[in-house]
């Protein structure tokens, strides 16, 4: 071997599997909505911490949670979780109906990207961005009424578990939309109302038996309800079963995201 060639460098190996490709996707789309973080991140912050500003000052002297809990530390774990699975869920939404609408997704569909590949560049960027803001929320609001930390272990299972699960979910709703009307109404008629309706204001157990029964079949309930356990070690529902019913659905939407994937859903229409 002759001196010239012992200089050049070794060449990259090249990915290969279902997985390749996966890292450069996903460091494309966190790198898009961190572009612009002072909307996608400071925005959904500001809006938090308006909410707890109105409801804390009102409800403050007036409501106590769980015989002991002062309103505004109940509050600020409800926010947090709220603010995770909405942005969770706009990340891939966005991204997917973006990439339709303005006609640049036909470069990945070029690529010899998989559906797995796909799912987890997408879903993994959503709970980098459904984290983020959690923790601004958290980091912003916490001076007002620390809510204490009492089992971290089960913050974090059901804000990586939730945050995975909205961002599946966003990724069907970015599927099925062709424009952005469609996006706008599955997220205000579906997503911000079971956001809303699943006790990130009140504490379900205050509710009429109608409503309280009601509000056990809203997934979006046993996200917030096991994520505020972690903080307080009190709960509505037991931490376990909350697992089970998120663990459960996250699962089952996951399954329905990666058929529609493989299947390439109105991605090469």
């Amino acid at each position: 071997m002759n001196a010239p060639e012992r200089l050049l460098p070794a060449r990259p190996t090249p990915e290969f599997g279902p997985l390749a490709g996966a890292r450069t996707l996903f460091y494309k789309e966190v790198l898009r909505f961190w572009k612009v973080s002072f909307q996608t991140v400071g925005a959904p912050v500001l809006t938090a911490v308006l909410y707890l500003l109105i409801f804390g000052h009102v409800l403050e002297d007036h409501v106590k949670v769980y015989g002991q809990i002062a309103y505004t530390a109940f509050l600020i774990p409800g926010l947090v979780m709220m603010s995770v699975l909405q942005n969770a869920f706009a990340n891939t939404s966005s991204s997917l109906i973006q990439s339709k609408i303005t006609g640049n997704l036909v470069f990945l569909l070029v690529t010899p990207l998989s559906h797995w590949a796909w799912f987890l560049a997408y879903v993994g960027a959503a709970v980098v961005r459904g984290l983020v803001v959690g923790l601004g929320v958290l980091a912003v609001t916490v001076w007002f009424g620390p809510p204490g930390l009492v089992q971290p272990l089960w913050v974090l299972a059901f804000a990586l578990l939730g945050a995975g699960l909205m961002g599946a979910l966003g990724l069907i709703a970015g599927l099925w939309a062709e424009k952005f009307d469609q996006m706008a109404a599955f997220q205000n008629f579906l997503v911000m109302p079971m956001t809303m309706l699943a006790g990130v204001f009140y504490s379900v157990s205050t509710l009429p038996p109608f409503w309280r029964a009601a509000s056990h079949f809203n997934p979006f309930f046993y996200m917030i309800d096991g994520f505020r356990h972690g903080f307080f070690g009190v709960s509505d529902v037991e931490p376990w079963i909350s697992l089970a019913v998120v663990g459960g659905a996250f699962l089952v939407v996951s399954a329905i995201t990666l058929r529609l994937l493989k299947s390439g859903y109105k991605l090469r229409n």
